[in-house]
């Protein structure tokens, strides 16, 4: 994989990198349990917004059931304190063949791009899963980061328009994510390290579906938006934070 070509765009179209005082912080051993935490959690929350995507915007009453049922193992598991499953066994079970079809170009698009997204989320979330198992490290609870409320309290509230910010925030949250596995990834042991890195193309594509669907669904130019997010973007990631997680701040007396 050329990993410099693949994180170019990524890089250029962030606002600003990582900054080093973060990358100090999450490669420390003893943050390793927290941010394996924060990261399979990340995962379903990005297949959680996939899914809202869906059943807010084009999905039928059976479909965003069907959608429903798919993740509500893992948000058992994750946020309800339920029994862990057969994460294998129901990843195997995903197919968007419950979906429901839509004579609008733009939701077959939505459609298409987040059913693959919520797989692939899944998928991670397992893998992720999987490596805390090996490494004897329980699933503890943890809070959420101010990372994504901080994007998504500047979205529009009325739409068209505000599934278009919707959809730029997401492109940034997956860039970021891309980015920061790369960066924190030569500090890791070599199992992590290779799978932060198999992780990179994936996440690459997935801010540039995001931002294909939003200038789809805007039918003109919204490089005004994609900046102003930008901005909020790097502020969050620059100012100081008092949690580390993945997408936190820079460390401030943690």
């Amino acid at each position: 994989m050329n990993y410099p070509e693949l994180l170019s765009p990524v890089l250029n179209f962030l606002h600003c990198p990582t900054p080093n005082a973060w990358i100090a912080k999450a490669r420390e051993p003893e943050n390793l349990p927290l941010l394996l935490t924060d990261h399979m959690v990340c995962e379903l929350k990005a297949a959680q917004t996939a899914m809202l995507l869906i059943r807010k915007y084009v999905a039928d009453k059976a479909s965003a059931q069907a959608l429903l049922d798919w993740l509500k193992p893992y948000e058992d598991f994750t946020f309800r304190e339920g029994a862990e499953p057969d994460f294998i066994a129901l990843h195997k079970g995903l197919s968007k063949s419950v979906m429901p079809k839509t004579r609008t170009i733009w939701g077959q698009v939505l459609i298409d791009s987040m059913v693959l997204l919520i797989k692939e989320e899944l998928h991670h979330f397992w893998q992720v899963r999987e490596l805390m198992i090996d490494r004897n490290i329980p699933y503890v609870k943890i809070t959420a980061s101010r990372y994504a409320k901080g994007l998504l309290s500047e979205a529009r509230t009325h739409e068209p328009v505000m599934l278009i910010d919707k959809l730029i925030c997401g492109a940034y949250i997956e860039a970021r994510s891309c980015e920061r596995f790369a960066a924190l990834a030569p500090y890791l042991d070599g199992e992590l390290q290779k799978f932060y890195l198999s992780l990179l193309r994936s996440e690459a594509r997935h801010y540039q579906d995001y931002l294909a669907l939003a200038e789809f669904i805007a039918g003109g130019d919204i490089s005004d938006r994609v900046r102003f997010f930008g901005e909020v973007e790097a502020a969050l990631i620059i100012s100081p934070d008092n949690e580390l997680r993945f997408h936190s701040g820079i460390p401030d007396s943690i």
